[in-house]
């Protein structure tokens, strides 16, 4: 794997201000016989032991203070300060690795799940059920409801299976091609394990007997009007059946409720949306009329539910091309997952407590 890219931290003074110091060896003159006087020819070091040697010292300082560090009295800050010393020195040296997909597990776990963590805990307040029904090793496919306008819901499923299964399982979200023509987006979501949404990826993925989530309702669900709140949309063809009865992996149904109220969509401007080459243009009662504070989520309560898994391992073989079988398994995992959350939506007292 290519090294990273190395950031110096200033350990090394600009070559214009070591000219003005006095140099060791040299006798000191004054500026005139200076610029009479010949100068004695100056030592310089190899051009690749100039760059090994420039590219080592930001490492070699954090190694350093990491060390001392360590070297502390035991304590939460010294520990968490010398393990972000050891997570810096790695990242600035190279010495971490992403997976085919560019999954990046190290940065997920120390930098992006925390900056997730807040909005989980503190602002939507996830309440997460029957994260056991998640098998403790080997593939599985969950299967959720989409909504909310943005897919904030993705987010907050991942984070509860990274912070709540008792075997720390990470789950690989499918994806729209939209998310990967974004700027900026592309990275991070590529970062998180997040992948394309089509059949190779994720055969290939549950194969690895990875934890891979898909919402089949796509932008029908996410986009859909704020008076269609949890009524599942078309779940697509199967295709999700299909690829979990060819890997033999279990179906678990997962079952969201508080993210649809996060940006009611009250109404969408097509010719906008068509304009911009986006699947639809919300209007909700702060966006676009509240510019960048329309963009902030109303701070529902959320509960995430994972039903019982459905079997797919007793099928035989050429079962993943049979319609009628494909079918009747999207039907089961839809009803289970719309019945699921009328029950919640029963047992919620408000939407904000």
């Amino acid at each position: 794997m290519a090294d990273a890219k190395v950031i110096p931290f200033g350990g090394e003074e600009p070559r214009s201000k070591r000219g003005k110091g006095k140099r060791p060896g040299r006798a000191r003159t004054s500026r005139m016989s200076s610029s009479l006087a010949p100068v004695p020819p100056q030592r310089h070091l190899d051009r690749a032991e100039d760059a090994r040697a420039v590219s080592e010292e930001p490492a070699a300082a954090v190694e350093g203070v990491e060390r001392a560090a360590e070297a502390a009295p035991s304590g939460g800050w010294d520990r968490r300060l010398a393990h972000g010393l050891s997570f810096l020195r790695r990242r600035i040296t190279g010495e971490y690795e992403v997976d085919e997909f560019g999954y990046d597990e190290e940065l997920t776990d120390q930098v992006l799940m925390s900056a997730l963590r807040p909005f989980y805990e503190r602002y939507f307040r996830v309440e997460v059920k029957g994260i056991e029904n998640i098998p403790d090793k080997g593939a599985a496919l969950v299967v959720a409801n989409h909504s909310g306008t943005l897919p904030v819901d993705g987010l907050m499923l991942q984070v509860a299976v990274h912070d709540h299964h008792p075997a720390d399982r990470h789950i690989r979200m499918l994806a729209a091609d939209l998310v990967f023509m974004l700027p900026g987006v592309n990275e991070i979501s590529r970062k998180l394990g997040h992948t394309l949404a089509c059949a190779e990826d994720a055969q290939q993925l549950l194969e690895r007997g990875e934890v891979v989530g898909v919402m089949p309702e796509g932008f029908k669900g996410i986009g859909k009007p704020f008076s269609e709140r949890y009524k599942l949309q078309r779940f697509g063809r199967g295709g999700f059946v299909s690829t979990a009865l060819r890997a033999g992996a279990p179906i678990v149904p997962c079952s969201i409720v508080g993210a649809e109220e996060i940006y009611p969509m009250l109404g969408n401007a097509r010719t906008v949306a068509r304009l911009l080459g986006i699947p639809y243009f919300p209007l909700t009662p702060s966006w676009p009329w509240l510019g960048p504070l329309g963009l902030v989520p109303l701070p529902t309560k959320w509960t995430i539910q994972f039903g019982e898994p459905i079997p797919t391992d007793g099928y035989p073989a050429e079962a993943a091309d049979d319609p009628m079988l494909m079918f009747n398994l999207t039907d089961q995992v839809r009803e289970t997952i719309q019945h699921t959350l009328y029950k919640l939506l029963v047992q919620r007292r408000s939407v904000f407590f």
